[in-house]
């Protein structure tokens, strides 16, 4: 025979005590994804002899590319979140290396733009193709209504993330 706590699951659905421990479990399943990420970001930056803000920039501009937006130096900066210096740094790198260019902007005769080479697509493509491939592959089974709870469920997780006050959480 089921004990109290079992029949009145059966009737009255899952306890607290099971959803916290379900969202706990969801939980650690994103942490776990999150760590597999940065270290394949890492390995990514390594193979590609890159730091992060370098490997940032590349993908801004490629995905900029892919929109036929222009991007500039200040666009840069603000995506960023440094300095103008550390901007010019990073695009003097990333142009040493071959993976963009600096070319005249079409309407501000004062600015330029910042280009990504061919080379550098296709080196970011030979790179992150079969990972992109198997990450598609991951997902491109889920139904209408799984992509719609997991991407309802990250958007909550954003929220909670991006309310994150450093001062007031420092205090606690």
């Amino acid at each position: 025979m089921e004990d109290g706590s079992q029949s009145s699951r059966y009737w009255y659905g899952a306890t607290e005590e099971d959803r916290r421990r379900r969202a706990v479990e969801v939980l650690q399943a994103f942490r776990v994804y999150r760590a597999a990420e940065v270290a394949m970001r890492r390995r990514t930056r390594e193979a590609m002899s890159m730091g992060e803000n370098d490997l940032l920039v590349l993908r801004y501009l490629l995905r900029a590319a892919g929109q036929d937006r222009h991007v500039t130096p200040a666009e840069l900066t603000r995506y960023l979140g440094v300095s103008t210096a550390s901007t010019t740094a990073i695009i003097d790198r990333l142009e040493k290396s071959g993976h963009v260019t600096r070319v005249p902007h079409p309407t501000d005769r004062r600015s330029v733009r910042i280009v990504s080479t061919a080379a550098s697509d296709a080196e970011v493509r030979a790179t992150l193709g079969s990972m992109h491939t198997r990450m598609m592959a991951a997902v491109s089974d889920m139904t209408t209504e799984e992509c719609d709870v997991v991407i309802a469920c990250l958007g909550r997780l954003q929220d909670a993330v991006d309310q994150v006050d450093p001062v007031e959480e420092a205090a606690h």
